[in-house]
């Protein structure tokens, strides 16, 4: 999860130090530990700026199989999606795996020190 969270915090354009970076929960310059897997409040603005680009996020409760469903799509296409019990997990994973591939096919591929190939 932390490394989901950086990832999340970067394309959000925060600063990254020690595990925390600025909080969007209080939108006033707070520094605090990445919640992103753990609220709603960290997680939303980064849906809204997903959205922002053109993707469309849904999450729906399966009655079924008793799980939420969070997906990413464009147009037609469900791009990513997962079930999970805790729709707030599964949430966090489909936008972590969004922010991924949206890395490499916008600012390219990357290393684990951050440097381009």
């Amino acid at each position: 999860m932390e490394k989901n969270n950086k990832l999340i915090a970067e394309f959000m354009g925060y600063e990254v130090k020690h595990g925390k970076c600025y909080s969007p929960k209080y939108n006033d310059g707070t520094i605090a530990p990445m919640q992103f897997d753990k609220s709603w409040d960290w997680l939303m603005p980064v849906i809204e700026k997903i959205e922002s680009l053109g993707y469309t996020f849904e999450k729906n409760y399966q009655r079924v199989d008793k799980d939420w469903q969070s997906l990413i799509v464009k147009g037609n296409d469900i791009l990513y999606q997962e079930f999970n019990e805790n729709s707030l997990q599964c949430s966090h994973y489909v936008v972590a795996e969004f922010i991924k591939e949206y890395n490499t096919i916008v600012i390219g591929s990357f290393d684990e020190n951050g440097n381009l190939i």
